[in-house]
């Protein structure tokens, strides 16, 4: 089960610009900055409320995020719930007929536990699944 909206991510181009324009934006400085390798990204987290604003750039040309904005552009990437396991609800998921694109959770940014269900499960949106490591 959802417990809440973690965060929704953002795919940017340029990390310096989008930090510069975010930061402007929402009046606040971004509390975190992370390379996850594995992935080839470069995030930053701002907090909003109870919300998290996860801006993502890629590192190199073969990240997810590189194809991202090369199809379609800088944007919203994926919105991010909050469950207790992020396994468990993998499992729970896949077993109520939603195509998944990681069938077990592995490490994420903001020290998280993600999984991601294909969007063309939830009409268009790239759905994360996220839970603190256990």
């Amino acid at each position: 089960m959802m417990k809440n909206i973690e965060h929704i991510g953002i795919a940017v181009s340029d990390i310096a610009i989008a930090e510069a324009t975010y930061t402007q934006l929402l009046g606040i400085a971004p509390y975190k900055k992370e390379l996850v390798e594995s992935e080839g990204v470069i995030t930053l987290f701002y907090k909003i409320g109870s919300v998290k604003i996860e801006l993502l750039a890629a590192t190199n040309k073969n990240s997810v995020i590189a194809k991202f904005i090369e199809k379609r552009g800088e944007g919203i990437h994926h919105i991010a719930f909050g469950v207790e396991n992020a396994n468990q609800s993998l499992i729970e998921l896949e077993k109520n007929g939603f195509n998944l694109i990681n069938s077990i959770a592995k490490a994420g940014a903001d020290e998280k536990e993600i999984g991601f269900v294909h969007p063309k499960s939830c009409h268009g949106v790239l759905v994360e699944v996220c839970s603190e490591h256990a």
